[in-house]
């Protein structure tokens, strides 16, 4: 489990307890939630937990020392763990450009993969799409996003070749209704108020510029081989329809299902055996009464075109857009910059870095770092003229 601390991390586990028969976590990691994962590792008896920053590893191995759990640190030992023989499953549920190394390893062991990272596929799609196309190694990757869940679910039985576009929907975040012009005064705790879904703060935020429905758009690009132009977004401020296929006959199918990570959640941890039931409340008439459809607002949601553009030129321009994108996040949740920097600072940040056409594994490393260090610059520079 990777990002046990996170809200899809808690969620997996609160599903692992579920099904104490069918599977168990043997290996735990967080970023820097030590105490958290702490109370995890003593809740749920792994094997193995690893603490991503290093400055917590004694404190987490001495909290540790009389259950017998190898505690380690670092990245590299997030890669190499991931390989080990008796995990089958790895959830990467890591925020942003940290899941990529594990889920390259994870693949190269043949590790069944629920993905719930969805920036290893923005960043580094091509490298991923082309080590699950060429290598031998058995791996399978499934998605736990709801939205990518429901694609899935939709296509199953049926041939890509009939598929006309997906309909990708989103909520709209806590801004849909806000006029353009109240943006620039808008804060991080308007901001992380979103209506239907309770998420970590990142990708709150990515919910509210909805530069998250960008990335999910590049996602969907690589998980079903299908072109940007043939993605559509669609805003469902009810979170009920997640996502729909429209094929070549003129059909459309749907899934459906309450606003709650649990379900994709079950469904990938169940593939491909069969759905997992559970007792959860299910879904009514009349939370179906209601659904409306619109179109988003490429004006007032510029990232939404900047996704579609670095989508169209490949490389590493959406390593680029993603990298510009988590400095500029955290310094609006840290209140250093405006809700509208966010724009344009990726878009500056884009513009600056240079492209590399074909990139291979190294290539996305050093654009990444080069693509903070630029965003951090534009940043300061922001705080100092503000």
């Amino acid at each position: 489990m990777l990002g046990s601390t996170g809200s899809i991390g808690r969620q997996t586990l609160d599903i692992i307890a579920e099904y104490p028969d069918l599977m168990r976590a043997e290996l735990l990691v967080a970023r820097s939630s030590a105490d958290l994962l702490i109370a995890q590792a003593r809740q749920y008896r792994p094997r193995m937990v690893i603490i991503a920053d290093e400055q917590y590893y004694e404190y987490v191995r001495d909290a540790l020392w009389d259950t017998g759990i190898e505690v380690a640190t670092g990245s590299a030992a997030i890669a190499a763990a991931v390989t080990r023989p008796e995990i089958d499953t790895v959830v990467t549920a890591m925020v942003g450009y940290s899941g990529l190394e594990s889920t390259i390893a994870a693949i190269g062991a043949g590790k069944r993969i629920a993905l719930a990272n969805k920036e290893t596929l923005v960043v580094a799609g091509e490298l991923i799409d082309r080590l699950l196309r060429e290598g031998n190694s058995g791996s399978v990757l499934y998605p736990v996003d709801s939205e990518h869940g429901a694609f899935y679910q939709c296509l199953v039985g049926e041939r890509m070749a009939d598929v006309e576009r997906l309909l990708l929907t989103a909520s709209g975040g806590p801004f849909r209704t806000l006029p353009k012009e109240r943006l620039e005064t808008v804060t991080a705790a308007d901001a992380l108020r979103h209506p239907n879904w309770s998420m970590g703060a990142k990708i709150t935020i990515d919910s509210a510029t909805m530069m998250n429905k960008g990335f999910e758009m590049i996602e969907a690009r690589w998980l079903f081989g299908i072109q940007p132009q043939d993605i559509e977004i669609v805003v469902h401020p009810q979170s009920i329809i997640h996502s729909m296929v429209a094929f070549k006959d003129g059909s459309i199918k749907a899934q459906l299902g309450l606003p709650d990570m649990h379900l994709p959640i079950r469904y990938a941890l169940g593939l491909p055996d069969g759905r997992l039931a559970s007792d959860c409340r299910k879904m009514t008439i009349e939370d179906m009464a209601t659904l409306t459809l619109e179109r988003p607002d490429f004006d007032k949601f510029p990232l939404l075109g900047m996704a579609y553009a670095a989508a169209r030129k490949g490389g590493t321009a959406p390593c680029v857009m993603n990298a510009a994108n988590e400095i500029a996040v955290a310094s609006f949740l840290q209140d250093t910059i405006r809700f509208t920097d966010i724009y344009n600072i990726i878009d500056k940040t884009m513009a600056q870095v240079p492209h590399v056409e074909h990139p291979v594994y190294d290539d996305y490393v050093a654009t990444n770092a080069e693509a903070r260090d630029r965003a951090s610059r534009l940043v300061e520079d922001l705080k100092i003229n503000n």
